[in-house]
């Protein structure tokens, strides 16, 4: 379901419909104040980087929990990461195995997450800590969980959409926010802002004097494969939180897309579905592509009709986040 337009307005100009609607959001604000209050219930003897958001939907935790992986790595460290496993039947804990595990069972971004570290997986955060200390990671990328006080965190990263910022500020259902940014952004060691240059100057001027602690700055980028999109005829499908942005990511490459499918967040590609798109590409003489969250959801008999899309989140200033993760493991 997409979010209502009026989420996006000026925080000076929030409508009507957000003013009513306000005293809703105020409720909300005030039961994520109670939830991040609570003790935590586990403290790993290994350091935990949490990546969290402070609004409703996708702002880029995914690309930024791949992109520390890798500066991880070129700091010597061994990461794994915890997760929830959004949209999974599976409860956990387990760790997470591509060629076992299917995104029925643990969700298409642990899915896709497991490809670059070790994931472990339950429903509830502190089963799935438990689980990783006992593995031989240094460090802990905890994938969402900036409301959630159930793992103790040694450090913050919290991730926004430069583009969408925070919306009209409020929270839900008068805005996209879980807390109020000044309230959320007051536990966080670093803002990672994601977005192109224009669209972070705009960030910058309407948000810069809420921002607290570090704010680093992140665009992402398509990961060069050798394909020559220029001119070629696609029909795109993407089932993420912002689906518009990859349809315009293909469109900068030159790809002639035909026909965009927006599809919900996390929604099944099912065959029904999937035999449609082919049958109306073969029709019209066009490749299908979608993103590499939406590639594991694909069935399998339909993976070598698809090219998935990849991306990488390149970090304007690395070696910030890298100093802050050398100050809560031992390097």
């Amino acid at each position: 379901m997409r979010p209502p337009k009026f989420w996006q307005n000026a925080p000076q100009n929030t409508g009507a419909v957000a003013q009513i609607l306000r005293p809703l959001g105020a409720v909300v604000a005030a039961m994520t104040a109670r939830r991040v209050a609570r003790a935590a219930k586990i403290r790993t003897k290994i350091p935990v980087l949490c990546v969290g958001n402070l609004g409703l939907g996708g702002a880029g935790k995914t690309p930024t929990v791949i992109a520390l992986i890798t500066l991880c790595h070129e700091l010597g460290l061994t990461p794994c990461v915890i997760t929830r496993g959004y949209g999974g039947a599976l409860r956990g804990p387990l760790q997470v195995d591509p060629m076992l595990h299917r995104a029925e069972d643990v969700g298409d971004e642990p899915l896709l997450i497991a490809a670059f570290a070790p994931v472990y997986m339950a429903k509830e955060r502190a089963h799935a800590a438990q689980l990783a200390q006992t593995s031989d990671a240094d460090i802990i990328i905890m994938d969402d969980g900036h409301q959630n006080p159930d793992v103790a965190k040694d450090m913050s990263l919290v991730v926004v959409d430069a583009a969408r910022g925070f919306g009209n500020g409020l929270c839900a259902p008068a805005g996209p926010l879980r807390e109020p940014v000044q309230t959320g952004l007051a536990r966080a060691d670093m803002l990672l802002s994601i977005g192109a240059e224009d669209v972070q100057a705009q960030f910058t001027a309407h948000w810069g004097h809420q921002i607290p602690c570090p704010h680093i700055t992140a665009e992402l980028s398509v990961l060069q494969t050798g394909m020559d999109w220029a001119g070629t005829p696609v029909i795109a499908f993407a089932g993420i939180a912002d689906p518009d942005r990859f349809f315009t990511t293909l469109r900068g490459l030159g790809a002639n897309v035909l026909r965009q499918v927006a599809l919900g967040d996390h929604q099944p590609l099912t065959p029904a579905l999937m035999a449609r798109l082919q049958k109306e590409a073969q029709l019209r003489g066009a490749q299908l592509v979608c993103t590499e969250k939406d590639a594991v959801r694909l069935p399998n008999s339909f993976r070598a009709h698809v090219i998935a899309l990849p991306v990488r989140l390149d970090v304007k200033n690395p070696e910030t986040i890298k100093s802050m993760v050398r100050k809560i493991c031992v390097v």
